[in-house]
């Protein structure tokens, strides 16, 4: 598969270059998956407003990372999957959980668990829940409110795992440990 071009900020879009400057401030540098996307600005403008949304919310670090993780591993992108990976145990995640989300299953944390059910299974369906598994989400202490905010997680997500898919950035070192294959 031919590669995009995973852009500096030299090579940049003129259009593209005050979103990764914005994403090397935040980071400390520009991630290969946001350099692949500012050949389209409007898609890496577009990824900056959403991810300020996401992050801003009212879930917590380990409880966004585990629905992106979730996420990353149902739409299968490798590229989120170790991202992912890697920011899900440095926000606290268990481990053990962040392998058996790698693995497509659900963390035994109930309320994690909860959470990654939902995005899966919104995923999977595409949005049309069931009763029961909407009341399942629910059960666990969650509000209607928290789970339509999960569907902006998803959607954040979805942009950053479909971009991962068509553009096929080069995993940066520091990734290279948590490597997934599907």
């Amino acid at each position: 598969m031919a590669r995009f071009p995973v852009h500096t900020l030299d090579s940049a879009p003129e259009a593209s270059k005050s979103t990764l400057r914005e994403v090397e401030a935040r980071f400390g540098m520009i991630p290969n998956l946001a350099a692949a996307m500012a050949t389209s600005p409007v898609l890496v403008q577009s990824f900056l407003g959403i991810f300020d949304k996401v992050h801003g919310g009212s879930f917590s670090e380990p409880q966004i990372q585990t629905v992106l993780l979730t996420d990353a591993v149902t739409n299968g992108c490798a590229w989120a999957v170790a991202l992912h990976s890697a920011l899900g145990l440095q926000a606290g995640l268990d481990p053990v959980d962040v392998d058996a989300m790698r693995a497509g299953r659900s963390p035994a944390n109930k309320q994690l668990g909860a959470l990654s059910t939902l995005a899966r299974t919104l995923i999977e369906k595409r949005g049309r829940l069931a009763d029961q598994e909407i009341e399942r989400f629910l059960a666990e202490g969650f509000s209607k409110e928290l789970l339509l905010e999960v569907i902006t997680i998803v959607a954040a997500s979805t942009i950053t795992n479909y971009t991962g898919s068509v553009t096929n950035p080069p995993l940066e070192a520091g990734l290279q440990a948590h490597a997934w294959n599907g």
